[in-house]
């Protein structure tokens, strides 16, 4: 039983994969200055990039969670997100109100994949 780390970092490595799962740790923006709708658009550019590094894409992610700012961003997230995941590979997903890292970041992600 393997367990393969990529992007190490001290406190986090941004990939893990282990027995044919990937696991992304939190993603947000580019660009914390912009509106809902950008950063969810760029939060979800970081996390096609990721997956490609991992040997998987969006279509096979089992599951997500967002965590929002304020629940009024809501919708405007939703927009992007309903755009950018392939129809028919809708994962489980949980949406969330919490406390950000940041008091500028609107949104963040986490995933769960599977390998190609």
């Amino acid at each position: 039983m393997t367990i393969e780390r990529q992007q190490i970092g001290q406190r986090m490595s941004r990939i893990v994969k282990h027995n044919g799962t990937i696991y992304l740790c939190g993603q947000v923006c580019k660009d914390a200055t912009q509106d809902i709708t950008e950063q969810t658009r760029t939060m979800l550019e970081k996390v096609d990039e990721l997956l490609q590094q991992a040997g998987s894409g969006r279509e096979h992610i089992l599951s997500a969670t967002l965590y929002l700012k304020t629940m009024a961003d809501f919708a405007a997230m939703n927009a992007v997100w309903d755009a950018w995941v392939p129809e028919g590979h809708a994962p489980a997903r949980a949406c969330v109100e919490a406390a950000m890292a940041r008091p500028e970041l609107l949104v963040e992600i986490s995933v769960i994949a599977a390998e190609r």
